[in-house]
């Protein structure tokens, strides 16, 4: 990588960094551009060289963010040897929660955007250069299982939001159960969901 797009990529990073923790410390509506600029050292016109304005640098955020997690936990799943599709996307949550639990300020920045409209709009286009985006993975994936279902959009739809709704309040506040004692419950209700939406056997 030439020495200028190496500038330009630490600005980037020093800006969504600067505005990934003052968003967590403070607030999205308390934080302004200013703030932002003056965290990561930057001129305030380097700020809209990347980004339009205070959304769209969270929504940035958000992206880079949960893409790192979806990658994380695809990476886990091709070393785990599971070739069963409905096993594969219990791993798949397993692992994303365990990373959420592992770090509450993301789950305060994705907690009320990771749901369908952000995994379809912003993961469909990966963030992360040379990577799949999650969509791919997951049709890939599905290509291999063993059952066709009904309407795979909808029935991952159900997942995202029934994952992310009921998960929340559990790892932040161990609410209405610690997250361990919870997760049989979201993985019983993931698998009849999958299993509702079987329609025949693919091979």
């Amino acid at each position: 990588m030439k020495r200028i797009d190496m500038n330009k990529k630490k600005k980037r990073e020093s800006l969504l960094d600067s505005a990934f923790s003052l968003f967590i410390n403070n607030g999205f509506h308390k934080t302004s551009i200013s703030d932002i600029v003056e965290a990561a050292g930057v001129a305030k016109g380097t700020f809209y060289l990347y980004f339009k304005d205070k959304s769209d640098i969270r929504n940035h955020l958000i992206s880079h963010k949960a893409s790192l997690v979806f990658h994380n936990a695809y990476r886990s799943l091709t070393d785990s040897g599971i070739t069963d599709f409905e096993e594969q996307v219990i791993f798949f949550i397993d692992h994303i929660l365990n990373q959420f639990s592992e770090d509450r300020q993301l789950v305060l920045l994705l907690s009320k955007h990771l749901s369908w409209g952000m995994f379809k709009n912003f993961l469909s286009a990966a963030e992360l250069k040379d990577s799949e985006n999650i969509l791919g993975i997951f049709h890939n994936l599905l290509s291999e299982a063993a059952y066709t279902y009904r309407n795979p959009e909808v029935m991952i739809y159900m997942i995202v939001e029934l994952v992310s709704g009921t998960s929340y309040n559990s790892i932040l506040y161990g609410q209405p159960l610690p997250l361990e004692q919870l997760k049989p419950y979201i993985y019983d209700t993931v698998r009849n969901i999958m299993k509702n939406e079987r329609v025949k056997p693919a091979h």
